[in-house]
């Protein structure tokens, strides 16, 4: 029998000239995406993962065996009863921010399945597409066991088809950076800056978190997935290497640079909350920005200059914003729990707080201070204190509230144009709006949607049913009924 490097190239390739259409029909410019790149350049492709059908079926198999198994058999333990509500929310936020998404990157796989002009990169693209559709499954299954004990959960189906400002947001990045952009170009967002950069992050600190929290259940799922986003990860680096070699390195930086800042900026509320706040301070391996260390700057940056490209040109910025920007969303989404479809874990009891001021020297001395006078209100009782009373300020890219330092870094950057005008959260949220305005320019925020009367009632019941809140669930609660206010030195939350 011969080896399997002896044919893989030949069978993988399925390149035919055609008879009845123009290649310019057959693979659109505006799909294809190939830059005027020929397509005996493009036949160079070679993916750095080979894998056949038969190979691919049996591994996906003894996955789904071992990850359905490790559910059944923990059946019993009722973890959900257990569990620390901080750990609840993490599941709830994950589950409904990434679900469904999965079966949209599904899509994105279909299409460079489809408009590929490598057969390495459709090979791969029909594996990908397999595995997001796996992925969306499964954890719709999973989460589904939870909805007769919480209805938040239902949100894991839901939340895409809901007006949630957070919905909103993952929305806006997924139809931007996955859905319509050429397969070239989406390949480098998502395969090569979101998977490569910031899945690794989501799903191996996500499966180790949950391990130390006992969710076994959980951990086994994510390792399931983990190993498959790794492999379709791989998709974006040998289109970077032929757009680089074909002199195409600065469109191809551009396209890296913009596509990850979106997706830290995503990470940031996704993975950078639970991490620091939700998950219980006792299960806890490392901090958000440890991870961040080890995965963006030290394995990202590494595969950055193995390519040749350059690291972003904001990355002192970048930097800059791991101490302080999921901060200030923390601070913000918990004050604005009751438009979230799970209940937030405040994180910061005395002992916690402790541990924010080791991993962020100064925290104590800036958020910490927002901290205390939320504190004192709840210790007051004046919980109508700790919800803000006007509308945040939406950044037009990142579609997420505008946070910064208090005292120090917050700033709302505005810029008109064609008479509208726009809120930046960054000068790297306004550089990416300005590289394309037409592309960004008529999105409307859920306040721009309050402000020009598409909500009815203009109230804050208006707006909580507009959102799905008090609809599909209620909206969320302070996880741990407030209890981090009170403790002590010594005592969790």
């Amino acid at each position: 029998m011969l080896e399997r490097s002896d044919w893989y190239d030949l069978a993988r390739d399925t390149n035919w000239t055609p008879k009845y259409v123009p290649e310019s029909e057959l693979f659109p410019e505006e799909y294809a995406g190939t830059r005027g790149i020929p397509e005996h350049i493009w036949a160079t492709y070679d993916e750095p993962y080979k894998v056949t059908y038969r190979e691919y079926v049996g591994m996906q198999r003894e996955k789904d065996s071992g990850t359905y198994s490790v559910k059944a058999a923990l059946e019993r333990m009722d973890l959900f009863t257990s569990a620390d509500p901080g750990w609840v929310a993490t599941l709830k936020e994950h589950y409904g921010a990434v679900s469904v998404v999965e079966y949209n990157a599904a899509l994105q796989n279909a299409r460079l399945l489809r408009f590929g002009r490598a057969g390495g990169m459709r090979n791969m693209a029909t594996f990908g597409m397999l595995d997001e559709v796996r992925h969306g499954q499964i954890q719709l299954y999973f989460a589904h066991e939870y909805v007769s004990k919480d209805r938040q959960f239902d949100w894991a189906h839901r939340s895409m088809n809901t007006n949630n400002w957070v919905t909103l947001a993952a929305r806006r990045f997924f139809d931007d950076m996955m859905m319509t952009r050429n397969v070239i170009d989406t390949s480098l967002a998502m395969n090569f800056s979101f998977e490569t950069g910031f899945t690794n992050l989501q799903f191996i600190g996500l499966a180790s978190d949950a391990t130390h929290a006992g969710d076994f259940k959980f951990a086994k799922l994510i390792q399931s997935i983990q190993s498959d986003e790794a492999r379709h990860a791989q998709i974006g680096t040998p289109t970077l290497k032929i757009l680089i070699e074909q002199g195409k390195k600065a469109e191809a930086q551009r396209m890296v640079d913009i596509s990850f800042w979106r997706s830290s900026r995503l990470f940031a509320i996704l993975t950078g909350i639970p991490m620091d706040y939700y998950l219980p301070l006792d299960k806890r391996e490392g901090s958000f920005k440890e991870f961040m260390q080890e995965w963006i700057i030290t394995q990202f940056a590494r595969s950055l200059e193995d390519l040749g490209l350059e690291k972003p040109w904001y990355w002192d910025i970048f930097m800059r914003d791991l101490d302080e920007h999921h901060h200030g969303q923390q601070l913000g989404t918990w004050s604005w729990r009751p438009t979230l479809w799970w209940s937030p874990a405040a994180g910061v009891s005395p002992d916690e707080r402790d541990w924010l001021e080791e991993k962020y020297p100064g925290w104590n001395d800036t958020f910490g201070k927002c901290w205390d006078t939320i504190s004192e209100n709840v210790r007051a009782g004046r919980f109508e204190k700790t919800v803000p009373g006007t509308l945040p300020v939406i950044c037009n890219i990142s579609q997420n509230p505008i946070v910064g330092t208090p005292g120090r870094t917050l700033q709302d950057r505005q810029l008109t144009y064609n008479g509208r005008k726009y809120h930046f959260g960054s000068e790297v949220d306004q550089w990416i709006f300005e590289q394309d305005p037409q592309r960004y320019a008529r999105h409307q925020s859920l306040v721009d949607r309050f402000l020009s009367g598409s909500i009815e009632p203009a109230n804050l019941d208006g707006v909580l049913a507009y959102m799905g809140l008090g609809v599909i669930s209620d909206g969320g609660q302070d996880a741990h009924d407030f209890s981090w206010a009170t403790a002590k030195k010594g005592e969790a939350a």
